[in-house]
């Protein structure tokens, strides 16, 4: 299977919307989050990835066919490392899960990317930090480091990949 990640383009902004809300929705069995009133999520970022420096929207595509996305911020929310980046949000939908589409949007990524990483989940969220686990441990031969930010109710791990 090919896995491409591509730019989003502010074309292609409905799209990039209906498919954080696909992502919203899985994400509510550990968010808690319901719809409003007009049968929406919302995500209140959307603007900020064509407006703000430090943000990076993509697509990722399983043999052409759109199959998930990615959000990557230039900042660190719980660690201060070098030239930073985290992962805002991840989506891989469920007909690409297992197949290993988000293990190689991943790693497309972290290679775009070159410096300090930070990538955190929520502590209820199992099958992310699962995923995480394995793919930075494989991403880095096991050269990463993790942590907890109790009060943000989050874990995660800590690696760099600086040439």
């Amino acid at each position: 299977m090919e896995i491409c990640v591509e730019p989003i383009l502010y074309e292609q902004k409905s799209v990039f919307i209906q498919m954080l809300e696909l992502y919203n929705y899985d994400f509510s069995e550990f968010s808690n989050d319901d719809i409003n009133e007009y049968g929406y999520f919302g995500y209140e970022h959307i603007d900020a990835y064509w407006n703000e420096e430090g943000r990076y929207p993509f697509f990722i595509r399983a043999n052409a066919k759109l199959a998930g996305l990615v959000l990557v911020r230039s900042c660190c929310e719980h660690n201060n490392l070098p030239n930073p980046h985290n992962i805002a949000e991840f989506f891989v939908m469920k007909k690409y899960r297992h197949k290993g589409v988000g293990r190689a949007a991943a790693m497309k990524i972290f290679d775009m990317f070159p410096g300090g990483w930070e990538i955190s989940q929520w502590i209820n969220n199992l099958p992310a930090h699962n995923f995480w686990s394995k793919v930075i441990a494989e991403y880095t031969n096991g050269n990463y480091d993790t942590f907890t930010a109790a009060k943000a109710g989050e874990t995660g791990f800590t690696f760099d990949n600086s040439l």
